[in-house]
Order: structure tokens, then sequence, then C-alpha cells
């Protein structure tokens, strides 16, 4: 195992010579990737707590928010699990109660209650009954954290106690959601660069999706090691994506319309508006625009598309089956993306994935995500209103565009997660 320079705090992993405890029986080597080795672990304080009689890791990933909640962190988390689980590992997730949520044997639902704003988000009361905390929390082998809130928080509090190793995935940039906050806006988001920058100071590791996200968090004062690591998507699933006429139809589109589309959470974070304010420059009345998803702001969206008299031209399709979504990309015409708050934007690459042609704001994130491969524009309606009148809106063939979506591909990406949860259970269990 290579390390970085001596007080970095940075270990770099050559994965041909990658040592880690042997796992609990024998892996499937066709897993992993070629020369990645599975090594007996240095006999440490966590030595024996590591049990190498069965196959798998049991993870427990903290998430403030998650099912029925619909977003990109629920999506990013979903998508970890399920390729956790079918590499043959335990996963339990944590997360607060939430009053619609369906029974699910693989989660632990903390007590909650509502947030004074309206929000489908709760507030965890950090309480776990004692045979939750025996039967789950005490057996885990690693916990990987999604927020730096009060769930991330107590999973660290546990961690400590329990001797395991953390993680901790970078999903937001705090500092952007001030808004939400009742105080005021300055001393919000140095209060949320602030909790970043301590919650990631605590964990063994932190994992960004981009390189750009790794400089911010540099640039917060974060020391500790931190690793570039996307979430992942079924690339294979958006790529079977068919063109539909029907679906163009619901969109508010015929086969001569120039339909565009923009798919996430309608919040005010995401500049929206941004996109009916350039479709209101836009003269040819066969130029359309779809939003799929739901969220806080779509009763202002939508009161402003009435304001500018383009009810006819915009259709609000809400939150989606996800099984859908492939067919609903790849019945669109270009794919629009204004935000500069996201850590990744993954519904970018679920585009690029369906062959769609991306327009997004120019962020030193959106052009790590997107390869080369979209048009990058300044973010304001009248770049928008020029580029969405063009004549010509791909920058890059399907080809070029699947080759940038595949390496968000979540299954190459869980195994890579895999390799930094043996390495921090190693390193926690080899004496300094």
């Amino acid at each position: 195992m290579g390390r970085g320079a001596a007080g970095s705090g940075k270990v770099a992993v050559d994965r041909a010579d990658y040592s880690m405890p042997a796992p609990r029986g024998s892996y499937d080597k066709s897993r992993f990737p070629e020369g990645y080795t599975l090594r007996k672990p240095h006999k440490g304080p966590g030595y024996a707590r590591w049990n190498p009689s069965s196959a798998m890791l049991r993870v427990g990933l903290f998430t403030e928010v998650y099912h029925p909640v619909v977003n990109g962190v629920v999506t990013a988390v979903d998508t970890l699990r399920a390729c956790l689980t079918e590499l043959g590992h335990e996963v339990t997730v944590f997360t607060p109660r939430h009053p619609e949520a369906r029974y699910d044997a693989g989660v632990v639902r903390i007590p909650s209650l509502p947030l004074p704003t309206q929000s489908d988000y709760r507030l965890t009361v950090p309480v776990l009954r004692r045979s939750e905390i025996a039967h789950r929390v005490a057996q885990l082998d690693v916990l990987h954290l999604h927020s730096p809130f009060v769930t991330g928080w107590m999973g660290l509090r546990y961690a400590r106690r329990y001797g395991h190793p953390t993680v901790y995935t970078y999903h937001t940039q705090l500092e952007a959601y001030a808004h939400y906050v009742p105080f005021e806006a300055r001393a919000t988001r140095y209060a949320a660069s602030e909790l970043t920058r301590r919650f990631a100071n605590a964990v063994a590791a932190v994992i960004v999706p981009t390189v750009a996200m790794e400089r911010r968090l540099r640039d917060l004062g974060v020391e500790g090691r931190v690793e570039v690591l996307p979430s992942g998507i079924d690339v294979e699933f958006f790529a079977r994506g068919r063109r539909c006429d029907e679906l163009r139809q619901r969109m508010g589109a015929g086969s001569a319309d120039r339909l565009y589309l923009a798919v996430g959470r309608l919040a005010l974070e995401k500049n929206l508006d941004i996109l009916v304010e350039a479709l209101a420059r836009v003269r040819s009345p066969q130029v359309r625009l779809a939003f799929v998803g739901d969220g806080p702001e779509r009763e202002a969206l939508e009161a402003l598309v009435l304001e500018r008299a383009l009810t006819d031209r915009v259709r609000f399709l809400g939150t989606l089956p996800r099984e859908s979504l492939p067919d609903f990309y790849a019945s669109a015409d270009a794919f629009l993306f204004p935000s500069l708050t996201e850590t990744q934007g993954l519904v970018q690459v679920e585009a690029l994935a369906a062959g769609l042609p991306v327009l997004a704001a120019d962020s030193p994130q959106n052009r790590d995500v997107l390869g080369g491969c979209a048009r990058l524009l300044a973010p304001n309606a009248g770049s928008f209103a020029l580029a969405m009148e063009g004549a010509v809106l791909a920058v890059a063939t399907r080809e070029e565009m699947l080759v940038v979506a595949r390496r968000f591909d979540a299954r190459t990406l869980a195994v890579r997660c895999i390799e930094l949860y043996h390495e921090a259970i190693a390193r926690l269990a080899t004496p300094a």
C-alpha cells in the first residue's frame, strides 16, 4: 500500500499492491478488479472484532433522508445499498422515521420530529432502543455516514463507542441551502461550512464525487483523507430508454416540436426559474419545456409560467416511477441543468446514458461530471435562451456520451467503495 507525503493525511492506493484484511470467508474474485488482493490483517486493537468466518461485511448507512422522500441523496444511498447487497454484503440503513414510510426489514427508523418549515425532511431524535443498538449497530463492521447533521453525528458517536471505522460521503454543499434556515444568511452559511469541516475531519475518510468538491473541502479546512468516488447509476438501465411519441405528448410536445427536459427536485437552489425565463425569450412556439419532479418551488414556478403566458409550452409532470425515466429522457430532444449547487448532479449522467444532449450551467463540478460531452452555459436566462434557439444541441456523439456515463457505473464504483471500507477497517486494526 502506497502512502502520500508524510503528514498529508492522504493515502494513495495501488490496486496491484492493495493490502487489506482477509474477508470473512472468500470472495468471488471475479467481482473485483484484476490485481485486487485480500490479505490477513495485522494484529491490533480491532483484530479480535474481525471475524474471518463469514464472506460479507456488515455496513451501516446513516442518512438524514430516505424513502418516501425523493431526491439525489436518496437515489445515491439506494443505489449503493442495492450494489453492496448484490455483491454479498449485509446493509442496514439508519434514517429518521417518516409517517408515510413503508416497512423495510433493512431499515432502522430513528425517532424524529417534523421540521418547523414546510418540508418532507425530519429532525432526528438520536435515540435507539437497546435491542437495536445491540443487534444492529454493535454488529456493524463499518459505518458509512451520508449526512453531517444529527443522524451523522449519531452514527459517529456509536462508531467511537464500538470501535467501528467511519466513512463520510459529501453529498451536499450545505452553505448553498441557507435559505431554508430562518436565520441571518451569512451566519447560517458560516455555521454550515464549520459543521462540514468539523464532521469531515472527524471520520476516517471522506468521499467526494468530483475533484471540484475535493478542492472545496480543502478550502474549508478539511485535512484528512479525501477520496474522489462518484455516486453511481445503472448506466445500462438508462441506455435502454426508447423514444416514444406518446410520452412526448404527455410532456406537451408533438413530433415536430423541440422538447427540453429538466429532471429533479423543484427547489430554489436549482435555479429552475432560469429555464422558464429562457423559454419566455425563445420566440418559436414549437420549443417546449417539461419538468419531471416535485418540490417546494413548484407553486412558484407554475405561477411564473402563468405570468409569462407559457402554460401551453410548459408541463409539470410531478414525480414519476423511476422505471419510466429512461424512456422520458430518450423521448426529449435535450436536457437542461441550470444548477450550480450540486456536488455532482447525477441526472446529467442519466441523460448522457440515455443519449440526450445536455445543456448545463458552467461550474467546476458540472465540468468534472460531463467530461466535455455537453454545452456549458453562463447561469442566466439569456445564455440558455440562445442555446435553446440554436440549430445544434449535441457536442458529442451518443457513443461518446455513453463512454462518459460509464465512468459512473454503480457496480464498479461500489467495488471501489468496498475497497475503501476494507482499508478503513485495516487501518483501525493496525497499531499506530
